[in-house]
């Protein structure tokens, strides 16, 4: 699967409808947002059991402002609609490949139930 557009009109709908869902916010004019991209997707074709987003911050500066973005790259993942990774700067592959990897093993009922204490 390829990446694919978010929009401040499909954003939420998509993290709600999907397992896990990866947002990569960038610019055009990002250089880092730019060395990021092939990574990104190619991460996205390894791993078709996930939603790999794009947020043009510059196109969907509101979606960009609700997420408090302040530096691009910032990666976003979530998994069930819960926000489990936020982290800005670009990542290398391997580094990708582990963060996909932890998010799929993570237990998802602990998580919730931490959530509930906390």
């Amino acid at each position: 699967m390829a990446t694919t557009n978010l929009t401040n009109d499909d954003f939420k709908k998509t993290i709600e409808d999907n397992e896990i869902v990866l947002v990569d916010f960038w610019a055009d004019w990002c250089g880092p947002c730019k060395r990021f991209a092939p990574v990104y997707e190619k991460a996205s074709t390894e791993n078709t059991d996930i939603v790999f987003g794009k947020v043009d911050t510059e196109a969907q500066q509101e979606l960009a402002m609700n997420f408090q973005i302040t530096a691009i790259p910032t990666l976003m993942a979530f998994r069930q609609g819960i926000m489990l990774f936020n982290q800005a700067g670009a990542m290398n592959g391997s580094t990708l490949k582990s963060l996909i990897s932890q998010i799929k093993e993570l237990d998802m009922e602990e998580v919730k139930a931490q959530a509930k204490q906390a």
